[in-house]
């Protein structure tokens, strides 16, 4: 673990509240876990909704240079990037960008058509949180 900006690192760990399988007929316990970032392809899920969480989801990206994710919305949710590796922009409707390079948080709020691209010369690298928002 270091510390950079202000912000501690992970080395390709994430821990955060997971739920063990249940007996039938019992709700799941959650508890407490860590989850390693190895991921085979370039967008693996590390959460997702119900019972595993009340509504958040997680997955951990490694986008190549010149890559991008595709466009998409965040809907009735929020987002958030924390951009471990690498550099790259946000791309919002109206051509807005946003660019951003490693350790940053990237927060999109509910209803934002956006796309992430690698503008690096190595692998962007990031875990994206989303989760359904109060408020819109």
């Amino acid at each position: 673990m270091r510390k950079e900006c202000g912000l501690w690192i992970y080395s390709c760990v994430i821990c955060t509240a997971f739920c063990t399988v249940a007996a039938p007929g019992q709700q799941p316990k959650r508890e407490a876990r860590c989850i390693p970032l190895v991921c085979a392809s370039g967008d693996c899920s590390l959460l997702a909704g119900a019972p595993l969480t009340a509504g958040m989801r997680s997955g951990f990206v490694r986008l190549a240079p010149d890559r991008t994710v595709g466009r998409h919305s965040t809907g009735k949710n929020e987002e958030t990037l924390v951009i471990l590796h690498g550099q790259g922009d946000a791309l919002l409707d109206g051509g807005k960008r946003l660019s951003f390079t490693a350790p940053t948080v990237v927060y999109f709020p509910p209803s934002t058509f956006h796309d992430v691209l690698n503008t690096g010369k190595e692998a962007l690298e990031y875990v994206y949180v989303v989760a359904p928002a109060t408020r819109q």
